[in-house]
């Protein structure tokens, strides 16, 4: 075995141990994942996976091609915990190959190995791709789409990957809408052949130029047609809101004029800074280095950055930000720099900086280990909100051992091997992150433990309903739970749920949510089921809902979530 390929074994390895473990051993958590798991299961339950339905509403916000995948791997595998996780799993690992190859064609199949490590050693790609969350799917697919794009337009003509990459952008279209900023690709791509730099090639007078439109517009069909014919032809007026909220208020006026998650002009360049660690730490060489290859007219450099530099303006003209909506352009940026870095990593400074970060990430996570094993400080008393003491325990257990590992890791391999005590300290961080912190949070993050207690409290005959709720109450309640509307106002929500539980007053209950709760209910009479996900839940019978006349009560504010993505 060559030490290349050697190396690449190894990478493929440590991607497998940091993403992979902990599969299983958890419950989807907010904000999305519940929700996306809730949808998943309905569709398996009710056959119905055209339309997504969270709770008795249709779930507009997102397309459903994610919950269609998670869907799938619940009927094969009958496993929920598992199930949900996978897509976000295999799509990293997607993501990682096609890095890794793109490296290899344009360069060597080092260079792909190092691309791979800038990604997977990124903050955010990990912290996503553990999540079971539709950004690493969109990630993927993006991803997958400049692949075939860079090889048709820098080592083709190659038609088929042409029609690859605008099948993907279509498939990214309808994960979550943005999948076609993958073709702004083209914009560069197009520039530089027509300045004649060599190599670059957009063959747009070839007729099988029109393969790759009409992949788009098929990969876009697959859900746009059936969902179209469906919801025009049973004409009714809430499918017809459905078509109307997800094509057009989900995506033109959610760009033109976002109505949350306001940001400043730059915040994207702070998230890349920060989120993108320790990938970035290249940047101070890799800026002059890249300057001097645009200048060389190398197109395997140009057409990266450019469309780097286009997603990042993207994103930035609308008011609504959030962090992970530029994390597809992390691959294409690793991609820039894994030809720079090997020569990078046997500068003195650069080892110097990186063996900085470890240190200052080491010296972090033993310090807030400590504070949280000695004492009660107060990042730790609102961490513990609604868990058991053990929890703070293993997880000050876990940030000193992944604080110890990383100091251990600098006195071993010193100045000149940083980058391998960075890989030490961040997989035994993943690892532990998946195995102890993970399953110790689970209760509390997921709303398990409440639900638990819910249905100790109510009894194994008892019907629920629920007021208030989030998606991770009615999917870890232990029966089918009544609910009466999710973006429904709360006054109203009670209102249905007062009249619902005096139909069967000694066999019904209600969870509320506290900011639920109308002055009219009798405290003293209802049960208080702690915290929660940031949120107090009450637990109540009719006898406590006496004085209540049945109305909407409007002595509660009647907030409802303005969107999936402002939740939690």
């Amino acid at each position: 075995m060559t030490p290349t390929r050697r190396a690449t074994w190894l990478f493929w390895l440590f991607a497998v141990l940091i993403l992979a473990t902990g599969l299983g051993l958890r419950d989807p958590w907010p904000a999305d994942e519940p929700r996306f798991a809730l949808v998943a299961r309905h569709m398996v339950e009710s056959g119905n996976w055209l339309f997504p339905q969270r709770g008795s509403e249709l779930y507009s916000d997102k397309p459903p091609l994610f919950m269609w995948l998670q869907a799938a791997f619940l009927v094969l595998t009958g496993n929920l915990r598992i199930a949900f996780l996978l897509p976000s799993l295999l799509a990293a690992l997607g993501t990682l190959w096609c890095v890794l190859d793109l490296g290899r064609r344009l360069w060597t199949r080092r260079i792909g190995v190092y691309a791979g490590w800038l990604v997977l050693l990124a903050i955010q790609f990990t912290w996503q791709a553990k999540k079971a969350q539709i950004d690493p799917l969109v990630v993927f697919w993006i991803t997958l789409a400049n692949y075939g794009l860079l090889r048709h337009v820098l080592r083709g003509p190659d038609w088929r990957m042409w029609a690859l990459g605008w099948a993907a952008a279509g498939l990214g279209t309808i994960s979550k809408g943005v999948g076609a900023i993958a073709l702004l690709m083209l914009l560069p791509a197009a520039v530089a052949s027509l300045r004649g730099w060599p190599g670059v090639r957009v063959h747009a007078r070839d007729p099988r130029f029109w393969l790759g439109p009409l992949a788009f517009v098929a990969a876009c069909g697959v859900w746009l047609v059936p969902m179209l014919v469906a919801a025009l032809g049973q004409g009714g007026p809430e499918y017809r809101a459905y078509v109307d909220d997800i094509l057009l208020r989900q995506t033109v006026t959610r760009y033109a004029n976002a109505w949350h998650h306001g940001q400043p002009a730059w915040y994207f360049l702070e998230v890349a800074l920060t989120a993108w660690l320790p990938t970035v730490l290249a940047l101070p060489w890799a800026l002059p280095a890249w300057r001097r290859r645009l200048r060389r007219r190398d197109a395997r450099y140009l057409l990266p950055l450019a469309w780097v530099v286009l997603v990042l303006v993207f994103f930035s003209i609308p008011s609504g930000k959030r962090d992970m909506y530029i994390l597809p352009a992390l691959p294409m940026l690793a991609l820039a720099i894994a030809p720079l870095l090997q020569g990078l990593l046997r500068r003195a400074a650069a080892q110097r900086l990186l063996l900085g970060f470890v240190l200052v990430f080491a010296l972090a996570a033993l310090g807030a280990g400590l504070a949280m094993l000695g004492g009660e400080p107060g990042f730790e008393r609102r961490f513990m909100e609604g868990r058991e003491p053990l929890v703070a325990q293993g997880v000050a257990a876990m940030l000193v051992a992944v604080g110890a590992c990383g100091l251990g890791g600098a006195l071993w391999f010193g100045r000149r091997r940083a980058h391998r005590a960075l890989v030490a300290m961040f997989t035994v961080l993943w690892v532990l992150y998946g195995l102890v912190a993970a399953p110790l949070l689970n209760d509390g993050s997921s709303s398990r433990g409440l639900m638990r207690r819910v249905g100790a409290t109510i009894g194994a005959e008892a019907q629920l309903g629920l007021v208030g709720w989030r998606e991770q109450q009615l999917l870890m309640a232990d029966r089918p739970a009544t609910d009466f509307g999710f973006k429904r106002p709360k006054p109203e929500q009670f209102a249905l749920g007062l009249a619902w539980l005096r139909q069967a007053p000694a066999a019904r209950w209600l969870l509320v949510q506290e900011a639920a709760l109308p002055d009219c209910v009798d405290r003293g009479l209802a049960r208080d089921m702690g915290n929660a996900n940031r949120r107090t839940w009450w637990l109540l019978q009719a006898p406590a809902a006496a004085r209540c006349d049945g109305r909407a009560a409007t002595a509660t504010p009647a907030t409802t979530p303005a969107d999936d993505d402002a939740d939690e």
